[in-house]
Formats: C-alpha cells, structure tokens, sequence
C-alpha cells in the first residue's frame, strides 16, 4: 500500500521546521507530520512504526535501524550566570573536576568518565535538572541544543572544549526505504529539487555534434547581422 503521509519523529533540541518547510513547498499533496518523541523512546518508536523516520541521538543498539550521520553537537556544562565559570567563554574538563554535577534518567551525553563528582539524587527528566542549576544544586552537562531549549534567564552554559561531541542523525527502519523517506532523507542533505524528484522532466542534454551545430549557427548568424551595414553603406554612394 502506497503510503500518502510522513510522519517524522524528532527528540528534544531537534530542529526539523526548516526541512518541513521545503518539504510542504515540493510535496504539498503530501502531508507530514512532526512528531516529538523522547530520546529514549526514538528508536523503538521507529522500530514499532509509530514514525516513518527519526531526527534522534543514534542509541547503542541500532539493530534493524539504518542511521545516517547529521553532525555533532558540542558539549556544554549549564551554570548560574553568577557561577565562576561563565567568567570563561569556554572551559576544559578540568575546570569541572570540584564540581557537583547532575545526572539526569535521560541523559543523552553519555560521557562515562566525566569530570566532577555525581550528586545521589538523579533527576527524572533534563527540564528538572534544570530547576536543580537553577537552585544552585550543581552543574548539568548536555549538548548545546538543549541548554538553548531549556534556557532560561538565570542560568548561561559553557563549552567544554575537552569534552565528547553529541551525535544526531536520521534514522528509519532497516529495509524500508520508501520514496517519501528517500526524499525527505535529499531534503535534510540539501539535495535540490531538480537532482531527485522532477529530474525526468528536466531538459535533456545535448549530443557534442548538436551543440557543434549550435555554434556554426550563431557564428552564421553574427556574420549576417556584421553584413548589414556594409550593403547600407553601397547604397548611399
């Protein structure tokens, strides 16, 4: 059965509207759906047909899932703006080892041997861990694009320069490419219109011999039009 939707599932500091966009421009007969989905849910929601494709932070299981690399995110430490270390515009690992830090149930960073020492309590969520910043309970460390989600006017966060990147990629179950994925997937790369969808409609290139025969023309053409003047110039003796 032809599929006559696309659902995308993004998880949190994902940023699909701009590739929404184009999509509505060249499919407009096609209606997609974004989707919110938890980072720790992204995968089975693919894997269980809830999405078509996901925006996620690749799991360490991704058996039956094909995954394409989008790029890496930095890896920031989320602070008070009173806190010393926003006197820096970017930090070191080291610069975080006295540090009580906070470890979110849903952490995505994954850093095994980060610097500082974990506080006890494990917050459920990174918007709770948030509030623990906030209140001067530790320092949080997650990709950027969340900080830039949770942001709030109390709190500012730092590079670490030292630290493992983030990766996000896109991901749809293994085997089931279809043409609404295939094109979604050139969007996201920056593939124009003309090279994927359409192309057959393009105009088709010509033979050597033609555009040979092109140019003769257009010289034969230039040298009657350089021939005009001369014969109005006889007329006039």
């Amino acid at each position: 059965m032809t599929r006559t939707s696309l659902t995308v599932g993004y998880v949190p500091g994902a940023t699909p509207a701009k590739w929404a966009r184009t999509w509505a421009q060249r499919r407009p007969e096609v209606p997609l759906e974004l989707r919110a989905v938890q980072a720790a849910d992204a995968a089975a929601d693919l894997r269980a047909g809830a999405v078509d494709i996901a925006i996620l932070r690749p799991p360490a299981d991704t058996s039956g899932l094909a995954v394409i690399p989008l790029y890496e995110e930095t890896t920031v430490a989320v602070v008070p703006t009173d806190h010393i270390l926003s006197a820096a515009d970017e930090i070191a690992a080291a610069d975080l080892a006295d540090e009580p830090t906070l470890l979110p149930e849903d952490d995505v960073v994954g850093w095994g041997d980060a610097p500082g020492f974990p506080i006890d309590h494990r917050p459920e969520t990174t918007m709770a861990a948030i509030e623990l910043v906030a209140a001067g309970v530790g320092v949080l460390i997650v990709p950027q694009s969340l900080a830039r989600l949770y942001h709030r006017k109390d709190l500012t966060y730092r590079p670490i320069t030292d630290a493992p990147t983030c990766p996000v990629g896109l991901a749809f179950p293994e085997g089931q490419q279809s043409e609404l994925v295939e094109e979604f997937i050139g969007i996201v790369r920056g593939r124009k219109a003309s090279s994927s969808r359409g192309q057959s409609d393009s105009a088709p290139k010509r033979t050597a011999r033609e555009k040979t025969l092109a140019k003769q023309a257009a010289r034969a053409a230039a040298g009657k039009v350089a021939r005009r003047p001369g014969r109005a110039g006889r007329g006039r003796r």
